[in-house]
């Protein structure tokens, strides 16, 4: 029998563990950089109108001018109804409307608030509840260009069934300088690359049942009562 002292006993290349590491860290890196390009590369540097209307349309809060681009989309006869999702609680319909006054009558007769989601995932849930509820089969979704990527994942993951039209916001700080420039920008970009990285992870193994599945599971009442948490 060959112990592990014995000069017999084969012996592993120097340094095979620290080669290891480093190739796996390096194929790690290229797959982050690669994923990360993809991301990039779906994201518009400007606002194109959808190629259909829909029959609802959903809003994501969170970021500058989204609620004011759906509420011109709704003016303009894209979709039947407008519910945006991830209002302050304490917010009313005439609060919102006193912000946009061109648009009051509209908000009187066809816009719906949602104070429950506090997250994109909850945005999902509601989006989903409000859209059965009416029996809408294709949804207009609004947010930022930045976040449309793991809304329309969670959004899609939440009804299969429903049709979801992207309309990407682009803020003027976007269109102001490139990305690259600006490390707030970057550090923005980073961060929702890794929220869409833990989300599509999730939800793939959800989908072979390695992870609990909450699409179905009621939202209950927001966590942060102050404000809703920005996408």
């Amino acid at each position: 029998m060959i112990s592990p002292t014995d000069d017999r006993w084969p012996k592993l290349p120097r340094g095979w563990l620290r080669a290891a590491v480093v190739s796996t860290l390096a194929l790690a890196f290229v797959a982050a950089a690669t994923g990360f390009v993809a991301f990039l590369s779906e994201m518009r540097g400007g606002e194109l109108a959808p190629d259909r209307k829909a029959d609802g349309i959903v809003v994501l809060t969170g970021g500058s001018s989204r609620v004011s681009d759906a509420m011109e989309l709704l003016a303009a006869g894209y979709g039947q109804r407008l519910l945006i999702s991830g209002v302050h609680p304490t917010s009313t319909v005439s609060d919102i409307s006193r912000t946009l006054p061109e648009n009051q009558s509209f908000m009187r007769c066809c816009v719906d608030l949602d104070r429950s989601a506090v997250s994109t995932r909850g945005n999902a849930a509601e989006a989903r509840r409000w859209a059965h509820e009416r029996g809408f089969k294709s949804l207009i979704v609004v947010t930022s260009n930045y976040h449309m990527p793991r809304a329309i994942l969670e959004l899609s993951h939440a009804m299969p069934d429903v049709t979801l039209i992207p309309f990407a916001v682009v803020g003027d700080k976007w269109r102001d300088e490139p990305w690259w420039t600006s490390g707030a920008t970057l550090r923005l970009l980073l961060s929702e690359y890794a929220k869409y990285v833990a989300a599509e992870v999730r939800v793939r193994l959800a989908a072979v049942g390695l992870a609990p599945d909450t699409a179905d599971q009621p939202i209950g009442p927001p966590r942060r009562p102050a404000t809703a948490q920005a996408n």
